[in-house]
């Protein structure tokens, strides 16, 4: 235990003066008894984005149900679980949370289904030179879109640390045979091209990947017994393989925290700094064949394909109506002259061009804003490029509002 202290992104770690670095100076109070990360944790909390995480999809679509699990208490379980490895290894329990309540801020609506979607629509629009995923969306959320007011109230950009920003960039990729040890170098990650082309710069953002990756095998196959998606054969098969770990495992009650608990402890007892994070072998085994169940019997479960269908329709016709009102400097304009048809759609997207877009400083209002400025709405790119980052920020309930108005007549 406390293997890790020594490699802690901690005050005296030569990474630690990078780590805190922001890409602009932040305000200050003199009786903030808060850490650089610990400051990062609460910016990124009151953030709106964080708020909306608690109507988007982890697995089931748009549920009603009050405890289906969301996106919100997906973040919650793995900041719960880095906070657990963090200080069990002697690491930055902090600067772990901060990246796991940060990790999934710029995720699509309806889930890795929507992000598919978007990311077919980007490559459409806007070129094979553009990829859409939700680990760099989640960076441009916290870096450009997101702000919160300063002491004078206007509006800012969160303005995170860099160790912060790099967790968040870097959390994807699959659990492996392999350990995983962070990079050495800092590298620019506004030009990172593809998922899982860097490891994490800190071991704190190490865990943080594990921990993703871990926080929803148990959980997800909770929601699928308790909606009673799985066959009888596939309780059995479940049933089955639960109890190689789990002595007279009900999966009436399925024990998720069990789950989560045996595999911090593997983790614990198999990770060092000279070996990396790793779990032991028949524990890597049980996690992969938890993901393979999961896989072949919930994520591709057709009970789902009817939603997927509908979420497909549902962002491809917001896109394409949102699309066809672009005139130039005049766009706004024209999406206020039909804003008592579409009131939800087009009043929100208006205010949402005139916040981001250089048009802000010609409107007839001096609104009090800070923050950098995203489109020039004179660039059709520009425009188009601000519909996917609008619909990226839906919750799956909005995106049907939103909808159900383009239906009526």
């Amino acid at each position: 235990m406390q293997q890790f202290k020594q490699v802690a992104m901690v005050p005296g770690n030569p990474k630690y003066d990078q780590a805190v670095a922001r890409k602009r100076e932040l305000y200050t109070r003199s009786d903030d008894l808060r850490s650089p990360f610990f400051r990062d944790y609460t910016r990124i909390l009151h953030c709106n984005a964080y708020r909306r995480l608690k109507h988007k999809t982890q697995v089931f679509y748009a549920t009603s149900g009050d405890h289906v699990c969301t996106r919100m208490e997906h973040v919650q379980h793995v900041a719960s679980i880095c906070y657990s490895l963090a200080q069990g290894m002697g690491l930055n329990s902090e600067l772990a949370q901060a990246i796991a309540l940060g990790h999934d801020l710029g995720h699509a609506p309806f889930g890795h289904q929507g992000e598919a979607i978007l990311r077919r629509i980007v490559f459409r629009e806007l070129g094979t030179q553009e990829n859409y995923w939700h680990e760099r969306n989640s960076l441009r959320f916290v870096d450009s879109i997101e702000t919160l007011p300063d002491p004078q109230g206007v509006e800012q950009n969160l303005n995170l640390t860099y160790g912060v920003r790099d967790g968040i960039i870097c959390h994807c990729g699959e659990v492996s045979d392999e350990a995983l040890l962070p990079r050495e170098q800092g590298v620019d990650l506004a030009v990172m091209e593809r998922p899982n082309q860097y490891a994490p710069w800190t071991w704190e953002g190490c865990i943080m990947k594990v921990a993703d990756k871990i926080a929803f095998l148990g959980r997800d196959l909770e929601d699928a017994v308790s909606l009673g998606i799985l066959s009888e054969d596939e309780r059995r098969t479940l049933a089955r393989l639960l109890g190689r770990w789990l002595v007279g495992v009900n999966l009436a009650n399925l024990p998720n925290t069990l789950l989560i608990n045996i595999f911090i402890r593997d983790l614990l007892l198999n990770s060092t700094p000279e070996g990396g994070i790793r779990f032991s072998k028949d524990m890597l085994k049980f996690i992969h064949e938890l993901a393979s169940f999961s896989l072949k019997n919930i994520y591709n479960h057709p009970r789902l394909m009817p939603f997927l269908a509908y979420a497909t329709t549902m962002l491809e016709q917001l896109f394409s109506h949102l699309k066809r009102y672009y005139a130039g400097m005049e766009t706004i304009r024209r999406l206020e002259d039909e804003r008592p048809i579409y009131p939800e759609l087009h009043g929100n997207f208006s205010s949402y061009l005139k916040k981001y877009s250089v048009m802000q400083q010609t409107l007839d209002f001096t609104p009090n804003y800070g923050h950098i400025t995203l489109y020039d709405l004179s660039q059709e790119r520009d425009y188009l490029q601000a519909i996917i980052d609008f619909l990226s920020g839906m919750t799956d309930h909005y995106a049907i509002k939103t909808f159900q108005e383009l239906l009526q007549m």
